[in-house]
């Protein structure tokens, strides 16, 4: 007889039959029977169904073949299978009606698009730059670009003036300090392609056509907002233009008013903000130049004003007057 401790501590399935299971029953399919003592260590082989009483001898268990034991254990399984295939092909009746209407309708434009990673960013806007037919402005603030990011420009910009398509960048004064910069642009001035600096500009932007806007939502840059908005798109296209009236055009003289009393137009700037409370690091993604520009011509305002110290500078600043004029370029 069984062992009933046995059988309460002896759980698996039949696909995972137990190690001395596999063995028993092979030898009970070889010998044609086996004695019921020897297969007490693997009860499983009875709750599965594997093995039966000897109709002639109690004391022995007869094997169940395989096929008969696999073709019972199967049959539930297809028996399911059938009904969840009868159940999909009610579904896909039932959606069927719904699904001719949307091939049918518009396409959904969303007004605002989430944009995740370099790689599906720039797919976005090499789209549009496709798409486009009329019109593209773009800010692009900091200092000098690299030699890559220039290359890429050059090849859009190139691209933009055999298709006709009108091109106006803005770029940061600092931008001037940078001959691969002025060389991109001398190259573009002679097509539909306008380049104009500011001191200070606004994160980066990508209009094409006024109908698509790209921007990006975090300091990274590893996240961008595609709007389609009109009511956005228009808005920003006016913060463009804007900015671009105040603008100088690249390879027109320096914006910068001279220096008065030893103190150039970027080192009023940075004094401007200084007094304003922004801290260097601040000051320089502003103004568009590096941390270590920024905090020498800081060093260079503070022994024109006579300062000894950063709490002084912005007193001193304060008194000068040389904040006193407008110097807006």
């Amino acid at each position: 007889m069984t062992n009933s401790s046995t059988k309460g501590t002896h759980r698996h399935g039949l696909a995972d039959l137990c190690v001395e299971g596999k063995r028993l029953y092979a030898d009970a399919l070889r010998l044609g029977r086996i004695s019921r003592a020897e297969v007490d260590p693997a009860p499983c082989l009875e709750e599965f169904g594997l093995l039966h009483t000897d109709p002639d001898d109690a004391n022995w268990l007869r094997p169940v073949p395989p096929v008969a034991a696999l073709a019972q254990r199967l049959h539930p399984i297809e028996r399911e299978i059938q009904e969840r295939r009868h159940v999909a092909v009610e579904l896909a009746d039932a959606f069927e009606p719904f699904m001719a209407i949307s091939a049918q309708a518009r396409p959904t434009t969303h007004a605002i698009t989430v944009l995740e990673g370099f790689s599906r960013i720039n797919a976005a806007i090499e789209q549009a730059t496709a798409e486009c037919q009329s019109e593209i402005l773009t800010v692009q603030p900091g200092g000098g670009r690299s030699e890559n990011a220039l290359n890429a420009a050059l090849e859009l910009g190139r691209n933009v003036i055999e298709r006709g398509i009108t091109m106006r960048t803005l770029y940061q004064h600092t931008a001037r300090h940078s001959q691969g910069t002025l060389a991109y642009a001398e190259q573009m001035q002679q097509g539909n392609v306008e380049i104009r600096t500011l001191e200070e500009l606004i994160e980066r932007l990508m209009i094409f056509d006024r109908t698509v806007a790209f921007i990006p939502a975090r300091d990274d840059r590893r996240v961008a907002l595609e709007l389609r908005h009109p009511g956005l798109v228009e808005y920003l296209v006016k913060v463009f233009d804007q900015q671009w009236q105040r603008a100088v055009p690249l390879l027109e003289e320096t914006p910068y008013a001279p220096p008065t009393d030893g103190i150039t137009g970027v080192q009023r700037s940075i004094a401007k903000l200084l007094i304003e409370g922004h801290v260097d690091e601040a000051i320089a993604r502003r103004l568009g130049m590096n941390v270590r520009t920024c905090r020498a011509h800081i060093a260079k305002l503070a022994a024109a004003l006579g300062s000894g110290s950063r709490a002084q500078l912005g007193f001193l600043i304060a008194q000068s007057g040389i904040l006193d004029h407008d110097h807006e370029s």
